[in-house]
């Protein structure tokens, strides 16, 4: 059997841990299995690195970001392989780069572009159990790239994909909750997610997994497998919702803090001045989600938009493009808010979710300040100090 194992960094977060994880990845070997490991980097590693770079520059240079922060995950394949060869393993490690992973984009946020899968499959003939390092590639340009936050699902997947085999996701949770266990201690896990659930909640906000891992899942027809490591509990499989026999209403509920609400007044919200925002925006690589205007006839018209929290230089540079262009507008920036989102390909089919949503606000006398929906999700923007009641009252009502 073929498979790839994908490593989070809790549970590569000591030598330890990496010794026990090597114990178990010598069974498969032992059995005679083809095994690709992806490993982040070991436990709050990255952000360490992130902090040292901030001590030279408030602003340091994105290729020399990337550089830095791909150690992280070298590190940990490289202790990984020596682990393995204490257990009578063959293994060797990766770099992204090294494995064939090829990417485009801007730096800290590339995406994988092909994957050359050549020498990984070259050292799986000879026996090899192959360790590459997720979050990271390699440009046209030959420099070390990163994948952004969570990108070593993305390698995970996108090398399954490639490898054509099943990929497993090991953290340190059981599986997939309905939603946070942390926020709500009756939360149930998902024996099963379709790939679309999935997505639409990634996107929104969910920790569990990253936007594009899942994505290229579905794509490519990789079953996901996400589990705690070394855990003896079932976790739960991302897969086609044809798989699924109980589509309910709501499958879950996605909590994201990393938000901020900005929205831009006195100016005309004719095309032309729109067109102005969101191009400045997307040149400064601004991630927009949640839009909302009023009147585009208004003189002293408004728009509103949401961003991730962690877009904050990005979006600054681009708030003083836009100013350039648009003297008159008026910024304002709002945090402290959190977007709550409820997610299901049940409610294709199920009337009256919305009602149900805006009657547990009214009874709980919670304020939201944006709503916005798909065929799948319905998403607002609440306070902070709020979110709690909030989502423990939709987990109640909807049965999560």
């Amino acid at each position: 059997m073929r498979v790839v194992k994908k490593f989070g960094g809790s549970s590569v977060a000591t030598t330890e841990k990496i010794k026990n994880i090597a114990m178990d990845i010598a069974k498969n070997y032992k059995e005679g299995d083809e095994v690709v490991i992806v490993v982040s980097a070991m436990g709050k590693t990255t952000d360490a690195l992130i902090k040292l770079a901030k001590e030279i520059s408030n602003t340091p240079d994105v290729r020399e970001l990337d550089s830095l922060l791909s150690t992280g995950e070298q590190q940990t394949t490289s202790l990984l392989s020596m682990a393995l060869k204490e257990q009578g393993c063959k293994a060797i490690s990766l770099t992204g780069a090294q494995a064939g992973i090829r990417t485009g984009g801007v730096h800290t946020k590339n995406k994988i572009e092909s994957i050359k899968i050549d020498r990984i499959e070259k050292h799986l003939k000879d026996g090899k159990v192959v360790i590459v390092a997720g979050f990271q590639g390699i440009n046209d340009n030959g420099d070390v790239t990163t994948l952004g936050r969570g990108g070593s699902d993305t390698s995970a997947v996108a090398l399954a994909a490639a490898l054509k085999c099943d990929c497993e996701i090991y953290t340190d949770v059981t599986g997939i909750f309905g939603v946070d266990p942390r926020v709500y201690k009756n939360a149930k896990k998902l024996e099963k997610i379709s790939y679309e659930e999935m997505m639409e909640m990634a996107n929104l906000g969910a920790g569990v997994m990253e936007t594009r891992a899942v994505e290229i899942g579905k794509k490519y027809g990789v079953r996901i497998y996400v589990g705690q490591t070394l855990g003896v509990e079932t976790g739960t499989y991302i897969c086609d919702s044809n798989e699924i026999i109980e589509k309910k209403a709501v499958t879950g509920i996605s909590i994201n803090k990393n938000v901020i609400m900005v929205n831009l007044e006195n100016f005309s919200g004719v095309p032309k001045n729109v067109a102005t925002v969101f191009n400045n925006l997307a040149k400064h690589s601004v991630n927009v989600d949640m839009i909302s205007q009023n009147e585009v006839q208004n003189i002293k018209g408004s728009i509103g938009f949401t961003c991730p929290l962690t877009d904050d230089h990005f979006l600054n540079n681009s708030l003083e493009d836009i100013r350039k262009e648009i003297p008159a507008i008026e910024v304002t920036k709002r945090t402290g808010v959190v977007k709550i989102s409820l997610v299901g390909i049940g409610m294709i089919s199920n009337f009256g979710v919305a009602a149900k949503v805006f009657e547990v606000l009214a009874d709980i006398d919670a304020a939201f300040y944006q709503c916005t929906t798909s065929e799948i999700s319905i998403s607002l923007i609440i306070k902070e100090d709020e979110a709690v009641k909030v989502v423990e009252r939709l987990a109640e009502v909807f049965s999560i």
